[in-house]
């Protein structure tokens, strides 16, 4: 297996295959790393989506890892909402990139995980490309607007001063809206979608997940095999194994599938 640091325009990435696939047009999966996480922290994902014949592509967001910037955790939290833009708009690089350097073509199949933001940005690439053929997202919520909200809230009964105008706010919601499929759920048009989320997430709230999982049932209708729900009761803010397998085995089984 071949793991390769490399960078696709101005985007820190890694690249993982089989050695003997390398050249091939085999399924591509992109995986996103939660906040203050990095690329290499999702290692396990990608070495268990390669062995089944998958090409994994671990980018580095914004003011993470190798992309990182002097900022304490307070004001590294107040760009959250930006890292998860920029990294929706970055997939479209890295899309393109993959169609340049010839790993992919018109009939290579295109799958996107993530974790916590990952799983966030997962959503949100979900609501603005078609050419994704299949998700699986962990601790990840679609309402990203709702999110957003409840964000502000709480630091502001904490008494923290955001130091955002009025104006800006107004920016960053009109942006997210554009891009929250829980605002928008025919984007998905029945393509594959996994989900886990633990019940006792205090940082991800849960609910929204499982409301979202509820509202989109009667769009996947005449397709339920293309949707699964992986609630856990138990776990927090991290993935169990059997969840990280199951978001793996979703991906390979879909994107592997003639």
């Amino acid at each position: 297996m071949i793991i390769r640091t490399e960078q696709w325009q101005h985007i820190p990435l890694l690249h993982v295959v089989e050695e003997s696939k390398e050249h091939e047009h085999i399924p591509v999966v992109f995986f996103y790393h939660g906040f203050t996480s990095a690329k290499e922290h999702n290692l396990h994902y990608a070495y268990n989506l390669a062995k089944q014949g998958i090409r994994v592509i671990l980018p580095e967001a914004m003011l993470h890892g190798d992309r990182a910037e002097s900022l304490d955790d307070f004001h590294l939290a107040l760009r959250f909402w930006e890292i998860v833009l920029a990294s929706i708009q970055e997939a479209s690089v890295l899309y393109e990139q993959l169609r340049e350097r010839n790993l992919a073509d018109d009939h290579t199949k295109i799958g996107m995980g993530g974790t916590s933001m990952g799983g966030i940005t997962t959503f949100g690439c979900l609501a603005s490309y078609d050419w994704i053929d299949a998700a699986s997202v962990m601790m990840g919520s679609p309402a990203f607007v709702r999110v957003a909200t409840g964000q502000i809230a709480y630091a502001e009964r904490g008494g923290r001063e955001l130091p955002i105008l009025q104006a800006e706010r107004d920016q960053l919601f009109a942006a997210l809206d554009r891009v929250d499929l829980s605002k928008n759920p025919a984007k998905l048009h029945q393509r594959p979608l996994f989900m886990w989320h633990g019940e006792q997430d205090t940082v991800v709230p849960f609910e929204f997940t499982e409301e979202f999982h509820t509202m989109i049932q009667p769009q996947y209708k005449e397709c339920p095999e293309h949707l699964y729900w992986m609630p856990d009761e138990e776990a927090g803010h991290a993935v169990s194994r059997p969840g990280m397998l199951g978001a793996v085995d979703w991906l390979a089984q879909h994107l592997n599938a003639r």
